[in-house]
């Protein structure tokens, strides 16, 4: 079945559901090994699944915009990066507490509210009112996309089906995508899966979902820890760099990726890795 095939089918039945996802678990893992930057497409994948934050867009900035953008005219003054800085802080320990079974799995949604009751009272928050604080956890659906990303997925979405496989909700994906045009063949993920990454089963539903094998689902994403996971349950890997996340040059690189080796393929930007991915 041509990539354009598979794309009509999946639009016509909306296959956004992961059943069976955990007994693919048994899935040999497949060690990889990273290619050099500057090399040719990794053989063999029909898909790419990608981690959203962080990788596709930029949350500090957009969180620190649009939490100002609502809080200051309500009289607040707040060290605005911090502000997002905090937020995002709870985040893996929000995850974990799903992860780990103390609680239901709950969209991010959800998981952001949490996040931003804990850190309220920190910044002054404390008598905010319901209406303000539903708008304020919506800032994580008003993210921008980095410079290169939407052209190189129209680049990559030639040859590959796409999918963002993030923690992130479908309602969240869905408004990310439209902000920033960006064209989904599925919305994968946390949702579909019933849990977060990087547990196995978030991967191998993204895969099971398209009618893949994970060797030929690509992670895509800018941290190592999230494509060390895919390639556990046999999915290929691709780093591509985004240094600027957490301020300046504070990501990691695609030169140290290359030094440690385990990923099919580095590139330092988007436009880098969609040139390879269709050369």
């Amino acid at each position: 079945m041509s990539v354009a095939d598979r794309r009509s089918f999946l639009h016509r039945t909306a296959v956004l559901g992961a059943a069976h996802a955990v007994g693919m678990l048994a899935a040999v893992a497949r060690p990889s090994r990273a290619a050099p930057l500057g090399g040719g497409p990794v053989d063999g994948v029909k898909a790419m699944v990608f981690d959203v934050f962080g990788t596709l867009v930029d949350w500090r900035t957009c969180v620190a915009r649009e939490s100002r953008a609502i809080l200051e005219p309500r009289g607040f003054d707040l060290d605005w990066i911090a502000f997002a800085d905090a937020w995002r802080a709870e985040y893996q320990p929000g995850m974990e507490e799903i992860r780990s079974g103390r609680k239901p799995f709950s969209k991010l949604d959800v998981v952001h509210r949490g996040m931003l009751e804990r850190i309220r009272p920190r910044f002054g928050l404390d008598g905010l009112d319901e209406a303000t604080l539903a708008e304020l956890n919506l800032v994580w659906h008003r993210l921008d996309a980095w410079p290169d990303v939407p052209a190189a997925l129209r680049q990559l979405r030639t040859r590959y089906l796409l999918g963002p496989c993030s923690n992130g909700n479908i309602s969240l994906m869905v408004d990310l995508a439209r902000r920033n045009d960006i064209r989904w063949d599925a919305i994968l993920g946390a949702e579909i899966a019933g849990d977060y990454k990087p547990k196995p089963k978030v991967y191998l539903a993204a895969a099971e979902a398209l009618g893949l094998r994970p060797a030929e689902t690509m992670m895509v994403a800018a941290h190592v820890n999230d494509l060390q996971a895919a390639a556990a349950v046999g999915l290929r890997t691709g780093f591509v760099s985004q240094p600027d996340e957490f301020g300046r040059n504070t990501g990691e690189t695609a030169e140290q990726i290359t030094a440690k080796g385990g990923v099919d393929i580095v590139a330092r930007s988007f436009t880098e890795f969609a040139a390879r991915m269709t050369a």
